[in-house]
């Protein structure tokens, strides 16, 4: 029986499914879903921002701020589903022989480097927003970047863990 994907849970759901005693998910799924929720306030951010920029030049860098954020927040959520599967196939191959192993640990190490990438990435998007976007959402912006920082830093101690 294929397992609902964890994107397709409602909040509460999934909540239920991470305080739960499974092995899934776990705090590699939730990096990836915190730092989908801090793109997701960027791409808030922008889009609040965008009808007041005047120049040309901002509105283009805002919208295309705009198209990076929903990609990485859209990559970001299928990497909840993803540090998953590579948790399940890792502890699958504990009993196999050692080159399985080995590529099972090095698969449940990629997902979380990418979690680091993109939200570093995603961290790059913030400073025209701070500059040029609305002045009332800069707590949101803090907001993205606690968030971004987080999901980098769980995201980074699995890596470690999966040496």
């Amino acid at each position: 029986m294929a397992l609902r994907p964890f994107k397709n849970h409602t909040l509460k759901e999934y909540l239920d499914s991470l305080s739960a005693k499974e092995p899934i998910p776990g705090g590699g799924s939730a990096a990836a879903l915190v730092a989908a929720l801090g793109a997701g306030l960027i791409s808030m951010v922008t889009h609040y921002s965008l009808p007041k920029l005047q120049e040309k030049s901002d509105q283009a860098q805002a919208k295309e701020i705009l198209k990076k954020s929903e990609k990485l927040r859209k990559r970001l959520l299928m990497l909840v589903d993803l540090d998953a599967q590579a948790y399940l196939k890792l502890k699958e191959a504990k009993s196999v022989k050692p080159a399985v192993r080995q590529a099972a640990l090095k698969k449940a190490r990629e997902i979380p480097l990418e979690i680091c990438r993109l939200s570093y990435e995603a961290v790059g998007l913030t400073p025209f927003l701070v500059a040029k976007g609305s002045r009332y959402l800069i707590s949101d912006v803090k907001a993205a970047l606690e968030m971004l920082l987080a999901a980098y830093n769980a995201s980074l101690a699995m890596v470690e863990t999966n040496q």
